[in-house]
């Protein structure tokens, strides 16, 4: 009898040797080691408890622990190391303290298991007393102990106690470094994070591809681009990008650095692409400003056979809200699956952003209402597309019920609400919500904040308090704060204060045509020949071009741009055909052109012939003549909508009968029977 229990014992651990290809098969030979009587049998035990957490099913692995009478460490070791492997990084804890009841002490296979588990779950408390049993276990000198140590100090923001960690080590692998640098980058010590990848690499160790992509995380963060083109170099000479991970991290180090020319330079070197890399690629194109190029990409990839994933879909979408871009934005976002809208707080900003930026408030509310999580930033973008669509009691109003649902506004909240004030004209309001930020909610104004501020002062003609929070600020203001001041000097026609502010932006933005374009109008205009003369010659000697005014609109799911004077389009016959019958229709109407709007224009200099040829009038007629009669005209423009343009399509918006939305860079208007809805407040 005896001798068949041997012979069934060893074909028993032979099978559990060769592993197990579902749970049933591996209850058969654990029901065999009961009848048996070889439950009690620690190393074939261990292997059954090690195979149990190969199906996911760790209840039956806590019914093996359960059912043993005397466990030992070894099989508190399994155990612990396969719930943490399963990520059940609390019950794993939870073992670790049974263990201990039972009176055993941990080893070195205990230690790296439980301080995982400690990081994963911020378990700081028991962290430092598992570093005290290291060390009066003896285990301080093993490796994966010293790295574990550190995972868990930089996972719970103890960065100086991980770097003692880690100089303590008096052999420095290759994986103590690593660890080190992604803490660094973890807890946002980035500039720490590269200078240690310079030690790395004096120290004569050639980093991995994870240790590469941590790096490039730590330059994309700091907008080190000198530091990253470095690391760039090192990878191209040691053929390291070839590997998908690393090229993925140079595209998306390019991308946040604003060099599209060398992502897409890296991204067409690539071998091999992964969805992650062909969404860097996109999200960077959207980022920066180039919203063609995204969808360009976007629909090489579809022709490839990738399905979007969140990231490449979120890059779609910002690229359709600055574009205007409904129809496809529409279409773009049936490709994914309804619900992961609703459930994603990410892609159900996207979304949001996009319907409320094509002038399609209705249903950017309606995803805003459908959706089952509501973070902070799904609240923002309500607030702000509100603001921006117009709807600005509905914006304030929805501020107060975001503080019933005790979400905690950030700062981004407040840029919508001081928006919503602007747009409005409110300026009590936004005194009101701006003192607010550091009295009630603890939040200290950033300059997006005082821009908001000065803008809303500038528009109200409040000019000399607009001027003066300037010179308040705690610290110096940009080219935005100061541009938020020469609106209000544009829509006020104040030209003493303008000169002074113009000086400063140019001094500021010294690559901007517009200042230096308005500064010389004002001169001219007050008849300083010398002035005026001087500015041309200086903006000649820097080779400072005029930014195009651009204008964007969708028909079928087709954007048309439109430039000052266009005569590129297919339909440039008709379009301005069109636009010769509105000009007569105009002057019947006795609308004439206002020249002296140009004055106060930043983006062109041209008088009469050209306002008439501005790219929002050519887009109108565009959409008048390849549109339904009753179909709302959406006209998308990357400048200030200028001011005769403004009193243009109010009246053409009455002749049409026609529903017009401009969307210029600061807000939107919508043009119906004559009025728009900034009511001239803009």
């Amino acid at each position: 009898m005896s001798s068949l229990i041997v012979t069934k014992s060893a074909g028993i651990k032979n099978r559990l040797i060769q592993g197990f290809s579902c749970l049933k098969h591996l209850k058969h030979i654990h029901a065999a080691l009961l009848r048996l009587g070889l439950d009690e049998d620690t190393y074939l035990l261990n292997k059954v408890l090690r195979f149990s957490f190969n199906f996911g099913n760790t209840n039956y692995s806590f019914r093996i622990l359960d059912q043993t009478k005397e466990p030992n460490i070894f099989l508190f070791n399994t155990m612990i190391r396969g719930l943490v492997l399963n990520d059940c990084f609390q019950e794993s804890i939870g073992i670790y303290h049974s263990m201990r009841k039972e009176g055993l002490s941990p080893d070195s296979f205990t230690f790296p298991f439980v301080l995982k588990a400690c990081a994963r779950v911020l378990d700081s408390e028991l962290g430092v007393k598992m570093h005290s049993l290291v060390v009066k276990a003896g285990c301080e000198a093993d490796a994966f102990v010293k790295i574990s140590l550190i995972n868990l100090y930089t996972k719970c923001g103890f960065i100086d106690n991980a770097f003692k960690v880690f100089d303590d080590i008096p052999d420095k692998n290759f994986a103590s470094w690593t660890a080190t640098i992604s803490g660094y980058v973890g807890v946002g010590k980035c500039r720490e994070a590269i200078d240690m990848f310079r030690r790395l690499l004096e120290m004569g160790l050639r980093p991995d591809s994870f240790s590469l992509v941590e790096v490039l995380s730590a330059c994309k963060r700091t907008g080190d681009l000198r530091s990253g083109e470095w690391i760039d170099e090192y990878i191209t000479e040691n053929g390291m990008a070839r590997n998908v991970f690393v090229a993925t991290a140079l595209v998306d180090f390019y991308g946040k650095c604003g060099n599209m020319e060398r992502a897409r330079s890296v991204f067409d070197g690539m071998l091999e692409k992964n969805i992650v890399s062909w969404s860097s690629m996109i999200q960077g194109y959207a980022s920066n400003g180039l919203p063609k190029e995204a969808l360009d990409l976007f629909f090489k990839m579809l022709n490839e056979g990738l399905k979007p994933d969140c990231y490449a879909m979120v890059g779609v979408l910002c690229s359709c809200a600055r574009l205007g871009a409904l129809e496809l934005g529409d279409w773009a976002s049936n490709l994914i699956n309804g619900n992961e809208f609703l459930d994603n707080s990410v892609l159900g900003t996207a979304l949001i952003d996009m319907y409320a930026k094509c002038g399609r408030m209705d249903r950017a509310w309606e995803v805003f209402r459908g959706m089952r999580k509501k973070d902070r930033v799904v609240w923002n973008a309500a607030i702000s597309g509100l603001a921006m669509s117009g709807h600005v009691k509905d914006a304030l109003g929805l501020f107060g019920q975001m503080e019933k649902s005790g979400i905690k506004p950030d700062r981004n909240t407040f840029v919508g609400l001081l928006c919503a004030c602007t747009h409005a004209g409110l300026v009590e309001e936004g005194r009101r919500y701006f003192n607010s930020m550091e009295c009630v909610f603890t939040l200290t104004p950033e300059i997006e904040h005082y821009g908001c501020m000065v803008d809303l002062l500038g528009r109200a003609g409040c000019l000399d308090e607009a001027h003066q929070l300037i010179k308040s600020m705690p610290m110096e203001a940009n080219a935005i704060v100061w541009g938020a001041l020469l609106g209000g000097c544009r829509l006020h026609r104040d030209t003493q204060l303008v000169e002074v502010v113009l000086k400063k932006l140019i001094a500021l933005e010294p690559w901007h045509s517009g200042n230096y374009v308005l500064l010389s109008n004002i001169y001219a205009a007050s008849h300083k020949w010398e002035e005026a003369a001087k500015i041309r010659s200086i903006m000649s000697e820097r080779g400072v071009k005029k930014i195009p005014g651009y204008s964007w609109i969708e028909v079928d799911g087709v954007v048309h741009q439109f430039l000052v004077g266009d005569t590129s389009h297919p339909l440039s016959e008709k379009i301005y055909a069109k636009h010769g019958e509105l000009a007569k229709d105009l002057k019947a109407a006795g609308y004439v052109p206002t020249t002296d709007h140009v004055l106060f224009d930043i983006e062109e200099e041209e008088k009469e012939h050209f306002i008439g040829c501005h790219s929002e009038k050519l887009a109108v007629a565009f959409g008048l003549i390849s549109t339904a009669p009753n179909d709302k005209i959406l006209v998308v423009k990357n400048l200030r909508v200028c001011g005769d343009c403004h009193e243009a399509i109010k009246h053409i918006s009455r002749i049409a009968g026609r529903e017009i939305i401009v969307r210029d860079n600061n807000r939107f208007h919508c043009f119906t029977d004559g009025l728009c809805s900034c009511k001239d407040y803009w």
